[in-house]
């Protein structure tokens, strides 16, 4: 059995965003690391966490490129990218990738998923 809480990363420059997601993931049972950017993130340091969520459309480094980095520097991480650009989500669904969410999304289809990412 675990003994302790699974740690998600969660970036976006929206605060309200990034407050609801806060929410909805402590509700579920995990901690939550918040970082307004991938910038912030990656001056915290990229380890102490169990799986990123990242918002696409951020200035600087954006989400694709974060998970560049991450790919990169931890394959074994999970990483879910959500937008609300939805030109951008038609292409990501064209290239059927599972761990890609479109704003506004479900929260509970968002936890089962993450749920599942993280049992794998």
């Amino acid at each position: 059995m675990r003994t302790h809480k699974y740690i998600v990363a969660v970036v976006d420059d929206d605060p309200r965003l990034l407050e609801s997601l806060e929410d909805l993931l402590e509700s579920a049972g995990y901690a939550v690391l918040s970082f307004p950017s991938a910038v912030a993130l990656t001056q915290a340091g990229l380890s102490g966490f169990d799986l990123l969520i990242t918002d696409i459309g951020m200035p600087g480094l954006d989400g694709f490129e974060l998970r560049d980095l991450m790919n990169r520097e931890r394959p074994e991480l999970p990483v879910f990218l959500i937008t609300g650009r939805h030109e951008i989500a038609d292409q990501i669904r064209a290239r059927a990738v599972e761990s890609f969410f479109c704003k506004p999304f479900d929260g509970q289809t968002l936890l089962a998923a993450i749920a599942g990412a993280l049992r794998r």
